[in-house]
């Protein structure tokens, strides 16, 4: 028997890492606040890890998109793997050039592009597309808040109301791989 709602019981599920970087940085100032020449300096430290990865847990958060795609992603030694009912295939992160998100028949997907060409498509509900985060996160010269705001809903100029995503809006190319191709 549970004391705890279950909508309340996923939200706080969803928000879990977060929570726990919020504790453990004020776990920081607690140690920050009993002074010393020890304590002080490691609070301090301990804080500033804490709220960096709080940050990163936040921006892993809202990546992480809820739907009824079909298909799975996996995501194994460098390699992006999709399995779904109609396409699929795999990516390797080192050869990847491009990854761009654009919308397909109503629904927003990665498009992601090897420098041989060969494109993967997955959905940005599918099961276990929020791995896809940390992978997205190591790519060199990767911008993580530019990543997690392509996949935020924004608001028209003109106010028409909500926008999920444009057409196509590339997110990253590879420094080196997008001056040769």
């Amino acid at each position: 028997m549970s004391f705890i709602r279950p909508e309340v019981r996923s939200t706080l599920w969803q928000w879990r890492e977060v929570i726990a970087a919020a504790g453990a940085t004020a776990f920081g100032l607690w140690l920050m606040a009993l002074g010393g020449f020890l304590l002080l300096p490691l609070g301090g430290v301990f804080a500033v890890l804490a709220l960096g990865l709080g940050l990163l847990a936040y921006r892993r958060m809202r990546f992480a998109q809820s739907g009824d795609a079909p298909g799975v992603v996996e995501l194994d030694e460098g390699q992006i793997s999709y399995f779904g009912p109609t396409f699929g295939g795999t990516v390797a992160l080192r050869e990847l050039a491009e990854l761009r998100l654009l919308t397909h028949h109503g629904r927003r997907m990665w498009r992601l592009r090897q420098q041989d060409g060969q494109t993967l498509l997955i959905p940005v509900e599918a099961a276990g597309a929020e791995r896809l985060f940390d992978a997205f996160a190591g790519l060199p010269g990767m911008d993580t808040g530019a990543l997690v705001a392509a996949l935020s809903p924004q608001t028209t100029a003109q106010g028409q109301g909500l926008v999920l995503a444009a057409d196509s809006v590339v997110i990253w190319k590879h420094p080196v791989r997008a001056v040769l191709t």
